[in-house]
């Protein structure tokens, strides 16, 4: 599985949703910015409807609703999580991630440029605060 890494910095919402869909970082920006949305625009981390759209032109099945992180294993098998959830000059913002329940084990992808490894298993680490489930991702279809 090759992780994809986000290129921008607001760019972990178009990485998490090319993940999802099978797709390059570079792909899934040039959808986004047809779809009218904009890497550099806060909203893709303090928004969810900008994500959501994107998942739909991929055909990809979204929750309705946001639900409230309380455990790991409450989790569908594939599932965007709203990471470090903070409040910057008023509206809040978060870090998008994938959770998949690879046939290895579960495991959270995740697109920051920085790390070192981008597929995560330090869930003592990570405090998610609310997630969105996805269906029809690859991962899923692979399973």
């Amino acid at each position: 599985m090759k992780p994809v890494v986000q290129l921008d910095r607001t760019g972990c919402g178009v990485a998490s949703v090319a993940k999802l869909a099978g797709v390059t970082y570079s792909h899934a920006r040039l959808v986004a910015n047809r779809l009218g949305i904009n890497v550099d625009d806060s909203r893709l981390w303090s928004d969810t409807q900008q994500v959501r759209a994107l998942l739909k032109h991929y055909r990809l099945r979204a929750t309705r609703q946001e639900a409230p992180f309380d455990s790991w294993q409450g989790l569908p098998d594939v599932a965007l999580l709203a990471m470090k959830w903070h409040r910057a000059k008023g509206p809040p913002c978060w870090h998008w991630v994938v959770f998949w329940r690879s046939p290895q084990g579960p495991v959270v992808l995740d697109s920051k440029r920085a790390l070192r490894r981008h597929v995560r298993t330090d869930f003592g680490r990570m405090k998610p605060k609310w997630w969105i489930g996805v269906e029809g991702a690859v991962h899923s279809r692979s399973r």
